[in-house]
């Protein structure tokens, strides 16, 4: 199976993006293409804050949004890192 692609998006205060097709993706300042991985929905996406998530999502649904902002955090500095070293050079 191939790798997932995604569109980055800018910082926003609503970073978390959920499929609004099957209500069961959510990612966090990114989103999939070609379309949603799980119903395979184009164009569905509409963005959340984590606390408007926790208001209306199901439990699976803010598990997973968390999981992707923590996912994000543990990446972002091994990038910003990498960042520096080409930088440097």
């Amino acid at each position: 199976m191939a790798s997932q692609s995604f569109w980055p998006v800018s910082h926003r205060d609503d970073d978390f993006w959920v499929c609004m097709s099957c209500l069961g993706e959510v990612f966090y300042r990114k989103v999939p293409m070609p379309d949603c991985p799980s119903c395979h929905g184009v164009s569905t996406y509409e963005g959340f804050t984590l606390e408007a998530i926790r208001n209306w999502g199901t439990e699976d649904l803010i598990a997973r949004a968390v999981v992707a902002q923590e996912a994000a955090a543990v990446a972002q500095p091994v990038a910003e890192s990498a960042a520096s070293v080409e930088a440097a050079d």
